[in-house]
């Protein structure tokens, strides 16, 4: 991780620990100084040492695009510690981890079968999308659904009857992922992660191999690693494209969601074209899928591209086309809480980046009404009421220290 490699209080420059953070994450200077809105000759000059540290809305800008979980490892500033990546840890995180570390397995009598387990995991999932406090509610019900999902793997001894097993526990593992990101248990994460993709493989069922890579793919973007987010989305890829003549819904949505992955990771990278051409395939592939389907674990569906544009439009930074694809996208036609929230603070970051920041606010305060866990865990929120907390103007500072407040980015 960053703060690993370059430690906030070690002896080296702002400039250094740019140009580190930079080259980690495969960015040239032009690329880096394009999303924030700037020249390659002025990533040089901070990275020389010829420009000084900049103003905090740059700094924000620049550790959102380099994914510095906290500002004091890109300035060496440790009085300033803002973890924009990383949200708190939530109560019953400890008690997922001891579901996930749980060994041996004990066995439960009578057990569940993969098929009664199904219905709970689904549940599970309709249960989150409804909820506001979605973390409080998975993270209630994933440990009894880990134990007894590896319980039920250990107790089968047919063959189809295990792989069945498998690819409902690779599910529930998913499942985990969402509750565990951006809390402060990275060894956990991708303990998930591998476990996750280990099952799905073992379960040779294409739905959870998809949907285990989709969220690999996240998890290496996310610290980072833009090439293994890529190796894992190309090859799963390849996987599922000869089945999908044969494939239901599920497996059909699976591989849109990837293909819009490789756009956004893509667009991370400032490649225009790519991530644009990658958009196209998704929402191509979602054509294919019943008008009203919409994806429990991926989001997938015909109504999740106009939020996935703009999210492609924002990574660009292109602030107009990210502007005009928030304003046309339909927020209220995604049947999730929670990705709903995700998608609002997707359109505060257009209308930010447009330079709107009442406009933003104003959407961060819907996202919050929506679903508040979201907005408390999500970075690229803080980054925005971060700026605004330090504006002159009185009642913009007084509307995002309000938010920032219910949040708890800020104490009252």
């Amino acid at each position: 991780m960053d703060e690993i490699l370059v430690e906030a209080d070690s002896p080296i420059a702002f400039g250094q620990r740019l140009k580190i953070l930079r080259t980690r994450r495969g960015v040239t200077r032009a690329a880096l100084g394009g999303l924030v809105g700037r020249s390659d000759s002025w990533v040089k000059g901070l990275e020389t040492g010829r420009l000084g540290i900049p103003k905090l809305p740059v700094l924000l800008a620049l550790a959102e695009v380099l994914r510095v979980r906290d500002l004091a490892a890109l300035t060496g500033e440790t009085s300033l510690p803002v973890e924009l990546f990383v949200g708190p840890g939530h109560d019953r995180l400890p008690a997922v981890r001891a579901a996930i570390d749980l060994f041996p397995v004990p066995v439960v009598t009578p057990a569940p079968t993969a098929a009664r387990l199904r219905v709970r995991l689904g549940q599970a999932w309709a249960a989150r999308h409804a909820a506001p406090n979605h973390r409080e509610v998975i993270g209630a019900l994933l440990p009894d659904l880990i134990q007894d999902a590896q319980a039920v793997v250990r107790l089968t001894d047919r063959a189809e009857d295990r792989r069945a097993a498998q690819a409902v526990l690779a599910q529930v593992y998913c499942l985990a992922q969402f509750f565990i990101a951006y809390q402060p248990a990275q060894d956990l994460l991708w303990r998930v992660v591998e476990r996750s993709m280990v099952a799905a493989q073992e379960s040779e069922d294409p739905r959870a191999i998809g949907v285990a890579a989709w969220l690999a793919a996240q998890a290496h973007r996310d610290a980072g690693g833009f090439d293994a987010a890529d190796a894992v989305t190309m090859r799963t890829l390849e996987f599922l494209e000869p089945l999908l003549p044969d494939a239901n819904a599920p497996t059909v949505a699976a591989y849109g969601a990837l293909q819009f992955e490789a756009g956004y990771t893509a667009a991370r990278r400032g490649e225009t074209g790519a991530s644009w051409g990658y958009w196209d395939s998704a929402s191509a592939v979602a054509r294919r899928l019943p008008e009203d389907y919409y994806d429990p674990i991926t989001s997938f569906g015909t109504t999740i591209m106009a939020a996935h544009a703009v999210t492609v439009a924002v990574e660009l930074r292109a602030g107009g086309e990210s502007a005009r694809q928030a304003t046309a996208a339909d927020a209220g036609a995604i049947p999730s809480r929670p990705r709903r929230a995700r998608h609002r603070i997707e359109q505060a970051r257009a209308y930010h980046l447009n330079a709107q920041p009442d406009a933003a606010v104003e959407i961060l305060a819907q996202a919050h009404a929506a679903a508040p866990e979201t907005v408390r865990y999500n970075g690229y929120a803080k980054r925005i009421l971060l700026e605004e907390v330090q504006e002159s103007s009185p009642a913009r500072r007084r509307r995002a220290s309000d938010l920032a407040v219910k949040i708890g980015l800020l104490t009252a």
